[in-house]
């Protein structure tokens, strides 16, 4: 693995909140407000389908690639000077419908995720198609790999083949199965030595599911450093890299993972 000695720390705000039910004029409202919290992270951390909450109607409620998510993420990484990213219900260029996570960075360039594992106990794979590529981004040097939500259940997709420091969830996962949430996490930091940041939200929708939260950070041994177990707001936490840099040093069980593609 490369020497990451010289990287600064990366800092994090987790916003863990509800969620206005199909409606993104009041859920950019409420997070610009939430956002002036987070001034001086580097990286701010929305919900899944932060402007609707999690919704099937994607016929009606999809955004096409640079609609009003798109601005709306940009402006707020111009304005913080910060990474901003979520995941909004899009509409591909090839007329596809997409829970694509958008990373805004604060030179206007919007980079993205497609969620790949789509969670067919509500029908999401009936109304939309999965990503077809990983992706890693990075950030002050930081490789840092986007997941959504139901991918958290699949350990060959969460797998790091890409030397990665920070592995990103962003959900709405709900609260009866709020344990299996807090049981997987530490396993993919484990798993892959590094960092994982996750953003749950809380409340109810508009089919009546409740949201625990549970938006936490975890190190590379698993260990929490933030859980913001069921309140609502802005959670903030500095990771450190050289404390990461040790560890894999101290414990290079990544020099006998297995090689694998997927298909």
């Amino acid at each position: 693995m490369r020497d990451l000695s010289d990287l600064p720390d990366l800092k994090l705000a987790l916003i863990q909140t509800t969620l206005a039910w199909h409606d993104p004029a009041a859920n950019f409202a409420h997070f610009e407000r939430l956002l002036e919290q987070a001034r001086g992270a580097d990286l701010i951390i929305l919900p899944e389908m932060f402007t609707t909450g999690f919704s099937m109607d994607s016929a009606t409620l999809a955004e096409p690639e640079e609609g009003a998510a798109y601005a709306w993420l940009r402006e707020q990484a111009r304005r913080l000077d910060a990474v901003v990213t979520g995941s909004v219900i899009i509409q591909a260029a090839d007329g596809s419908h997409r829970n694509r996570l958008l990373w805004a960075r604060p030179d206007g360039e919007v980079l993205h995720y497609d969620k790949r594992h789509l969670f067919r106990m509500a029908g999401e794979h009936k109304h939309y198609t999965p990503g077809e590529r990983q992706v890693q981004l990075e950030l002050k040097g930081w490789r840092i790999r986007p997941l959504i939500c139901y991918d958290l259940r699949f350990p060959v997709w969460s797998r790091d083949p890409h030397d990665t420091d920070l592995l990103l969830y962003t959900a709405n996962w709900p609260a009866a199965r709020r344990q299996h949430w807090n049981r997987l996490l530490p396993a993919r930091a484990i798993e892959n030595l590094c960092y994982v940041a996750a953003v749950n939200r809380v409340g109810t929708d508009g089919k009546g599911f409740a949201y625990s939260g549970d938006s936490q950070v975890l190190d590379f041994q698993g260990e929490s450093l933030l859980n913001a177990i069921e309140g609502d707001g802005v959670f903030l936490l500095d990771l450190s890299a050289s404390a990461l840099a040790a560890y894999r040093e101290r414990f290079p069980a990544y020099l006998d993972a297995d090689s694998f593609l997927i298909n």
